[in-house]
């Protein structure tokens, strides 16, 4: 017998696909784990990922832990895809240079006894047969099976790891070597299948003889080089994450420098810093966003400063018309007065409407000049404590008849503060003119306590405030009298200018207090004002 020379062991793609030996309960065959299942298609998939990151810390959101994140991860998916390809293309050319030399040596072997083997062997042949290969392999730690029909032979124990049913199937009906990868006892181990052939006499034709020789060798040595490899790219991964962790900080910094300054150029914008700007280095989007934000932040503060070029001139030209006209109206207003009184008939009428008029304008040029007053920042409080029911009474007295204006005031010096008199007196005449005007009488004026507050409220009997007027009843020159049916009753203070109600509010918030406007669910408008009762003391003249 001999072994066919020509005869190559079967690629590892096929020989390595062999099922676990089933006869063997510590052998399983670990060359082929077998394709991995599929991940099923997630549901929702931008649905999960909105509640992933909803899930993510607030300061893991910023651009610098994003921008840290992706380079360790790039890093990772790189260092781990490149040491997986490494891996794999290393541990194949180990294991397929060890097995090719396994190999070569057992038909070296198999080829220098088969001569000696008859062709029909006995067991002790078998026994020779097998012992022969140890005794010329005995320091490489190899286990030898020879079979033939049912006769076995083993060496140098009968120790041996049974192939599985495949293994023996195929190195029965094939001339090349099979091998097969087990792992025994958590021991890796290559079985190598190799039949002996012969040659017939008469037509020359290698015939199997039957004999089929079988060799498991461990390959402690070639695991010890796989994990040496592993170790390798561990350490090499690990090197690579720190330096992606270095490379990403830095690039966070070079990134988040010129946002950095962004925002706090932004912050002094909004404070009011319009001559901010800022420095623009490279040619990148951020050099880009930088320069739009400086020619930005020049077109803005161009257009304030003319804003508040015209706004200025435009407070000069009210406070010195209003000052000029001051005091011709003054003695327009004396001459009419006394015309008033001595004139009758067609002429008196004449006179009483031009009285009327100067009267109207005379208003008019005061609550322009107040109104200049609160525009320059001049407006001062003239504090004092005061009874504040007291001077709502005295304000209501001097100006309307009882019958007009229902007061529900708490018990005098029961609610006291610090206040301006003169301009609590203009809010409180306001006010209750604005509702006589719209409303029927009597107004409603309630003053009481709330907390560290007080609370003014003047209810009208009219059809209300329509509710787009409402955002803006407080503007100047805004007249809501075609939503509201003028009465023409009363004759207290409160001007038709537009002003009246701006001159309120204005006088409230220099109190440090609030102004409020609604709908009674009864009907007629409220007007709710809110005083501080502790204020320093921070008045001055005017």
């Amino acid at each position: 017998m001999r072994v066919d020379p020509s005869a190559e062991p079967r690629n590892a793609l096929e020989q390595g696909n062999t099922p676990e030996p089933r006869n063997t309960p510590h052998a399983r065959n670990t060359s082929d784990p077998g394709p991995d299942p599929g991940l099923a298609p997630l549901a929702g998939p931008r649905r999960l990922l909105r509640a992933v990151v909803s899930r993510i810390p607030l300061p893991l959101r910023g651009l610098r832990s994003r921008l840290l994140i992706s380079f360790v991860l790039v890093a990772m998916a790189s260092s781990l895809g490149t040491g997986a390809l490494a891996f794999r293309e290393a541990r194949t050319g180990v294991l397929q240079q060890s097995q090719d030399s396994v190999i070569n040596r057992f038909r070296a072997s198999v080829e220098a006894v088969a001569p000696a083997v008859p062709h029909a062997p006995a067991a002790s042949d078998l026994q020779w047969t097998v012992n022969q290969i140890i005794h010329d392999n005995r320091l490489s730690g190899w286990r030898v099976m020879a079979t033939y029909g049912d006769r076995r032979a083993y060496a140098p124990t009968p120790r041996f790891t049974q192939p599985s049913p495949e293994m023996l199937r195929s190195v029965r009906t094939r001339r090349a070597a099979v091998f097969q990868r087990v792992n025994v006892d958590g021991s890796p181990r290559l079985l190598v299948g190799m039949p002996m052939t012969y040659t017939a006499d008469e037509d020359q034709v290698q015939r199997l003889s039957g004999v089929v020789m079988y060799l498991e060798v461990p390959q402690t040595a070639e695991e010890g080089y796989v994990e040496a490899m592993v170790s390798g790219i561990e350490r090499a991964t690990l090197v690579a994450l720190c330096l992606a962790v270095v490379l990403a900080l830095l690039a966070a910094s070079g990134v988040l420098r010129p946002v950095r300054a962004l925002r706090g150029a932004t912050r002094k914008m909004a404070a009011g810093r319009l001559d901010v700007r800022l420095q623009v280095t490279g040619s990148d989007e951020l050099a880009d966003l930088s320069r739009s934000f400086n020619e930005t932040a020049a077109e803005l503060e161009r257009t304030v400063a003319e804003l508040r070029r015209l706004e200025a001139r435009g407070r000069r030209f009210v406070a010195d018309v209003s000052h000029e006209l001051r005091t011709p109206l003054a003695a327009m207003t004396a001459v009419t007065d006394v015309l008033d009184q001595r004139v009758e008939g067609e002429t008196g009428e004449a006179l009483r409407l031009v009285s009327e008029g100067t009267q109207r304008l005379s208003v008019l040029v005061e609550d322009l000049m107040e109104i200049s007053r609160f525009d320059a920042g001049a407006a001062r409080l003239n504090r004092d404590d005061i009874d504040l029911a007291e001077s709502v009474r005295r304000t209501v007295a001097s100006r309307w008849r009882p019958e007009e204006v229902e007061l529900r005031l708490p018990a005098p010096g029961e609610l006291r503060a610090r206040v301006d008199p003169r301009r609590l007196d203009v809010v409180t005449a306001n006010l209750v003119g604005n509702a006589l005007r719209h409303g029927e009488p009597p107004v409603r004026v309630t003053l009481r306590g709330r907390e560290d507050r007080a609370v003014l409220e003047v209810t009208d009997n009219g059809p209300g405030i329509a509710e787009e007027v409402l955002p803006h009843i407080f503007e100047r020159f805004y007249k809501a009298s075609t939503s509201r049916t003028r009465s023409g009753n009363g004759s207290g203070d409160g001007d038709s200018s537009g002003l009246g109600l701006a001159i309120t509010a204005e006088n409230v918030r220099l109190h440090g207090g609030r102004i409020h406007a609604a709908n009674h669910p009864g009907g007629g408008a409220v007007f709710t004002v809110e005083l501080p009762l502790d204020l320093d003391d921070e008045g001055g003249a005017e």
